[in-house]
């Protein structure tokens, strides 16, 4: 079987999409001699194997097999142990995602009407947020900009024919530029090789220049496993255009050994393998996140979830809130990725678990989000929700309706939208600031400032929403109940009688505890 030189290389390319994977059960998989010799794979002697961590490769029969007896471990852990998660995460990076420099041309297209034209907004300052994407990620750099107008963003090349041409003019007029971001949602995978073909460099979108953030400031398994699950439809749209150089060449229809699959087919079906994997470990930490949310039910902790826009100053606010000295506030785009839960005491003494969580952006795919979904879930499932916004921001406004599109696409309970609490944060930076919508708090969390009038409208809201209640509670204080509701309840005041030895203590207490309290202390 003999391959040109281009289709070669496209092979290559292919397989270098998808590196070894790990499978409980033998399944047949690639190749014949042919194909294993342009991947570079040297035979070896009939019937040896490339030692793998937990399988191999046999070149005779062209399988994976269990290293072991080949046998399935029936009791082995659901979850995907933190080397396979690193592998998965570290093999599947898209390019430039792992400290490669970028000289980036940063195109924006400017959607004159329809439904696409973006109204809250202008396109001077969507082009200042994709620059800001770039300069986000270490080693990238913007050599160069421009705002094109174009009346057909959905056609493959998004531009006109005329606009187009001046456009890839300008784009290999510019020296030393080695990729171009498109600022637009999402690029269809015939619509990113038409623009890699005509400009010479590798394309992104905003789908893949988030991703390459993201990855930046993945820490915890949770977070590497949900950025490998959301680069899926980036190895799709590759996948697609390295099959289409490779048909091209007249090879990409061949089929693979006699397994009846062609290379196109064995490889979608590896990476549908690969996502089930993925899911999976998710819904087990989905499960294990169910749980500790249980158990701060149990504990009768409420819950605040504080969101909004990337960079909005949320763990800042945080931190002013519970004066958590382990936070470490960054001025910079998604740098929470992981939700962190962290306790405050509001005026009452009552414990509250402040939840800081992703920061939301404009113009992201459903996919991107879905891939989230488990880490999204704890906004759901809180008490109470703090919307903090940057009104120091040019796009305030616009960026207030992105995170209430978001949460309108999550689902989130009206309960929830309808008791949330809005903050105007960073008013130390603006001039002479004015609030202009009633019912937001005005405050700085960097300065501390309207802080005490935040923890009071958080508690009034909470008192509400979990049903707690304000009582006054007679206590002999020779008996552990004052102890007891110090434990249990939030003590706001106690008034001693010395002389009989008792007392009226004010509590916000729940239904729950009040119950357990009666049974406890009945007749005292």
């Amino acid at each position: 079987m003999l391959y040109s030189k281009s289709a070669v290389t496209a092979l290559r390319r292919i397989h270098s999409l998808f590196p070894v994977l790990q499978h409980r059960r033998a399944h047949t998989f690639l190749t014949s001699s042919a194909t294993c010799r342009l991947l570079r794979r040297p035979p070896r002697a009939v019937g040896a194997t490339w030692p793998l961590r937990s399988g191999a490769f046999s070149h005779s029969a062209c399988r994976w097999k269990n290293a072991g007896d080949g046998k399935e471990d029936e009791d082995e852990d659901d979850v995907i142990d933190d080397g396979e998660v690193e592998e998965l995460f570290q093999e599947r990076a898209p390019a430039g995602a792992l400290g490669a420099a970028h000289r980036v041309f940063v195109v924006h297209p400017d959607v004159k009407w329809g439904s696409r034209k973006q109204h809250l907004t202008t396109a001077e300052l969507m082009m200042a947020e994709a620059v800001g994407l770039v300069n986000t990620l270490d080693s990238w750099s913007v050599v160069d900009r421009v705002i094109m107008s174009t009346k057909t963003p959905e056609k493959k090349k998004i531009f006109g024919k005329g606009n187009f041409q001046t456009l890839t003019d300008r784009i290999r007029q510019t020296a030393g530029i080695t990729a171009v971001f498109v600022n637009v949602e999402r690029l269809s995978a015939l619509s990113e090789r038409e623009f890699e073909e005509a400009w010479g460099v590798k394309v992104f979108d905003r789908y893949s220049v988030v991703l390459h953030i993201f990855r930046r400031n993945a820490r915890t398994k949770e977070a590497k496993l949900q950025i490998s699950l959301a680069e899926i439809p980036l190895l799709r749209s590759r996948l697609k255009n390295e099959m289409a150089n490779l048909d091209q060449q007249g090879g990409g229809s061949r089929y693979i050994g006699g397994s009846g699959e062609t290379l196109m087919e064995v490889q979608q079906r590896l990476l549908r393998e690969r996502e089930l994997k993925i899911r999976s470990a998710l819904e087990t930490l989905r499960r294990k996140r169910r749980l500790l949310r249980s158990q701060r039910r149990d504990k009768e902790l409420p819950s605040v979830s504080v969101l909004g826009y990337t960079n909005c100053g949320k763990t800042t606010l945080i931190k002013a809130l519970t004066g958590d000295a382990g936070l470490q506030p960054r001025n910079q785009l998604f740098a929470t990725l992981d939700v962190t839960v962290h306790a405050g005491q509001l005026p009452s003494h009552m414990t509250v678990l402040y939840v800081d969580t992703i920061g939301f952006l404009s113009q992201l795919p459903h996919q991107l989000i879905d891939s989230f979904s488990a880490t999204l879930e704890d906004i759901k499932h809180s008490d109470l929700l703090v919307h903090v916004r940057d009104v120091s921001h040019p796009e305030t406004a616009n960026q207030k309706a992105n995170v209430l599109r978001v949460l309108e696409n999550m689902r989130v309970p009206d309960r929830l939208l309808s008791s949330m609490i809005e903050v105007h944060n960073k008013t130390d930076l603006v001039d002479n600031y004015r609030l202009t919508e009633p019912g937001a708090l005005p405050i700085s969390a960097l300065e501390q400032r309207g802080l005490d009038a935040l923890r009071a409208a958080v508690e009034e809201e909470l008192v509400a929403s979990t049903g707690k209640r304000v009582m006054d509670l007679a206590v002999d204080l020779g008996s552990p109940q004052l102890s007891w509701l110090y434990k249990e309840a939030a003590v706001q005041d106690v008034r001693v009688n010395a002389d009989e030895g008792s007392a009226v203590v004010k509590v916000i207490i729940s239904a729950a505890a009040y119950g357990r309290y009666r049974k406890l202390f009945a007749g005292r």
